[in-house]
């Protein structure tokens, strides 16, 4: 297997993340660009929406007022509040090894390199698989409290959410781990009947999903999290990362994506 690009790059608002994980599958699907594993987190604080989820599950005034941003993922699933966690994005040729097959083949090779990352900061993960698709037409519009193929869970609780993408040759599967903090803020930024709903919401999503702090009872350096990781990546999958940088012909059209789609209201506030 030839060698991976490791890539660490700041933290960086909504838009820009979702249009550097994309520049990069373009120049992947080109043969421009390695495959790639990216490892990165956001700053401000960020909703994110699945590819075909309807913008109108977002409390707008409630995401303003908390400083936070929306973004619209090119992948599926429902919707994410990235803070306090690590993200990761894996990207490559339909002919990579790791990637070759269908959905579900692929799917189930990164949960294993993700499970042994996980183990590796001390948590008893495991991996359920269920019968059915993720549930994309699910009227929950919370990401960790729809089953998905090939869950990574502790004592019965999400950890990981994942969606991908496959684009011609190319290969883009994302997901977040969240290190610590209050799961429930994502009910701040979605709409809900009354403020009871609000509060049933909730409280179920707390005994449905956790942290790794949650668990563990310390909380995880976004550092260490990152070199499980790239352990669990290389221990699991065979890979060999070289670390590396964006260059910039991704990063000129990261900025042309960002102006053209992730930051424009055509893409990330449709029905």
């Amino acid at each position: 297997m030839k060698p991976w690009r490791l890539l660490h790059t700041p933290p960086s608002n909504g838009a820009w993340n979702m249009a550097v994980d994309e520049s990069i599958l373009e120049h992947i699907q080109r043969g421009e660009s390695q495959p790639t594993l990216r490892l990165y987190s956001w700053e401000p604080a960020c909703l994110s929406l699945g590819h075909a989820q309807s913008f109108a599950d977002v409390d707008m005034e409630r995401v303003k007022a908390n400083g936070w941003e929306v973004v619209r993922r090119l992948t599926g699933g429902r919707a994410i509040l990235h803070t306090d966690e690590l993200t990761y994005s894996v990207t490559g040729s339909t002919e990579e090894p790791v990637l070759a097959g269908g959905i579900l083949e692929s799917y189930n090779r990164l949960a294993q390199a993700l499970m042994f990352a996980i183990r590796e900061l001390g948590l008893p993960v495991e991996m359920k698989e269920h019968a059915d698709q993720p549930a994309t037409k699910n009227l929950n519009p919370v990401c960790f409290e729809v089953p998905s193929t090939y869950e990574i869970t502790v004592n019965g609780k999400k950890l990981i959410g994942s969606a991908q993408a496959r684009k011609k040759e190319g290969v883009l599967q994302h997901g977040s781990l969240p290190l610590t903090g209050d799961l429930t803020r994502i009910c701040q930024a979605l709409i809900f009947k009354d403020e009871a709903a609000r509060e049933v919401a909730a409280q179920r999503l707390l005994t449905r999903a956790t942290t790794v702090e949650s668990i563990i009872g310390v909380e995880t350096a976004w550092e260490t999290a990152a070199q499980a990781f790239v352990y669990g990546f290389e221990a699991q999958l065979g890979i060999s990362f070289q670390r590396g940088e964006m260059s910039q012909s991704e990063f000129e059209r990261a900025e042309e994506l960002v102006n053209e789609k992730y930051a424009n209201a055509v893409w990330t506030e449709r029905s």
